[in-house]
């Protein structure tokens, strides 16, 4: 795979045989830090091997005040949805006194993503590290790791891995794993809190950060496997080397998962300079002209016409300015000939099962929203049965007790202005312009009767 931003020619064509400076890579190629080591192919990374490589996390770097200043320098932002900066959760949590608890939560729900599942699959003792140098400075005796159920290869990945580092000697905190269930939500943090407390893991309503209040009322810190990561980074090579890559805004390099019509489906990438989505679909997804449309951030996330999309720059801060966000890092292309239409019903169907089944907006608005996008699909709507879906949607911002109904209502906006002219095709009953196309991208079942 080409870890090269491509040459894009005037006529939108990419010349993929153009030199380019070095803009991103995959597992063990040069340039890469999150990624760096050895091939997907070599497997796991031991203990061993691991600190060959990157040597042992030097003790003054884990001295309270230095880390600290060092965190907060790197500018580092979680790499999760939120994106929210670490040293402010990490502060916030040392304000708050009792017996914190360090949480990487694993639980990757986006059902295309990789990029959580590839680090620890691959790079187990990189995410430990972060998440022990996060324990040691707050104080927190525990590391807990949680995971899908069904994510056996990472829950194997991290066993051996804590086997490793057990050396008997009671300095560090304990490891270890807890499996949750494999849905949508349960990797919100209120509802990982709430299955680390033994209950279902659903998001919870009127909830404290977890970081001032979370596991039985324990300042909790959670953050994902690419945050924990880039923590470990940080503490051997300090903030500057970490600023030396990435958006001023957003230092530090970025994981993002290609899905859909790309050369390999469930590609994990990561991006240490500047670059285009156009340039990451190129030389990442093998594509050469832009595609008909392209999803940012996730399933819950935000449709962009594939021209426009192709020349924005793949940072948050850049796609923050057009109302987008990188979310989990997912990037999905919807190939000329699907029907965006179609694919989004399937989407908003797929959300809506994924529910946590608790508010209203859940239990009532998504599967209305879906529905109604599920007849324009098939050609049953109305203009102004697309009027009512726009009301459905404004009624469900900010009213649930996560963010999931948010996001579908992103999507489902953002897919009825991208693909208009084919709202206009399904309303003329003029035929969808992809009768018959398969399923663009993947996902579980949807619903209670899934493992």
């Amino acid at each position: 795979m080409r870890s090269a931003a491509p040459t894009v020619g005037p006529d939108g064509t990419a010349d993929l045989d153009a030199p380019g400076p070095p803009a991103f890579g995959a597992p063990g190629d040069p340039g890469t830090r999150l990624l760096a080591g050895p091939p997907a192919g070599a497997g796991a990374e031991s203990h061993d091997d691991h600190r060959r490589r990157l040597g042992e996390l030097p003790d003054t770097a884990l001295e309270r005040e230095p880390f600290l200043r060092s965190i907060r320098a790197s500018g580092l932002r979680g790499r999760g949805g939120s994106a929210f900066p670490v040293a402010r959760k990490l502060d916030a949590l040392l304000s708050s006194g009792g017996a914190p608890l360090v949480v990487v939560n694993g639980s990757e729900s986006e059902p295309a993503s990789r990029k959580d599942a590839l680090l620890l699959g691959l790079r187990p003792h990189l995410v430990l590290d972060g998440a022990t140098a996060l324990a040691r400075v707050a104080g927190a005796a525990e590391v807990v790791v949680v995971l899908h159920r069904s994510d056996r290869r990472s829950q194997a990945s991290m066993e051996r891995a804590m086997d490793e580092r057990d050396t008997g000697d009671g300095r560090g905190p304990t490891l270890s794993v807890v499996l949750g269930p494999d849905r949508y939500v349960a990797g919100e943090a209120s509802a990982v809190v709430a299955l680390l407390e033994g209950e279902d893991a659903r998001p919870r309503f009127n909830r404290r950060p977890a970081a001032y209040a979370g596991v039985w009322g324990r300042p909790t810190l959670i953050h994902n496997a690419e945050s924990m990561a880039h923590v470990a980074l940080v503490a051997r090579f300090g903030a500057a080397w970490f600023t030396d890559v990435g958006p001023a805004r957003s230092p530090g390099s970025t994981l993002v998962t290609l899905t859909g019509s790309v050369a390999a489906p469930g590609a994990v990438l990561e991006v240490v300079a500047p670059v285009t989505i156009g340039g990451i679909l190129a030389g990442g997804g093998g594509l050469r002209t832009p595609p008909a449309a392209v999803l940012v951030g996730g399933y819950a996330g935000t449709w962009l016409d594939g021209s426009r999309a192709w020349d924005l720059p793949l940072d948050h801060d850049a796609l923050a300015a057009v109302g987008v966000s990188l979310g989990c890092g997912l990037i999905g292309v919807l190939p000329h000939g699907a029907c965006g239409i179609v694919e989004t019903a399937r989407l908003l169907a797929y959300l809506a099962g994924e529910s946590s089944g608790q508010c209203g907006p859940c239990v009532l608005g998504l599967p209305a929203l879906a529905a109604s996008m599920a007849e324009l699909a098939a050609g049953r709507s109305s203009r102004s049965e697309v009027r009512r879906m726009h009301r459905q949607a404004a009624g469900l911002l900010g009213r649930g007790a996560c963010a999931h109904p948010d996001g579908a209502v992103m999507l489902a906006e953002s897919a009825l202005e991208v693909f208009g002219s084919e709202v206009h095709r399904h309303l003329g009953r003029t035929g969808c312009s992809g009768p018959g196309h398969p399923p663009v991208f993947p996902f579980l079942e949807p619903g209670p009767g899934r493992p």
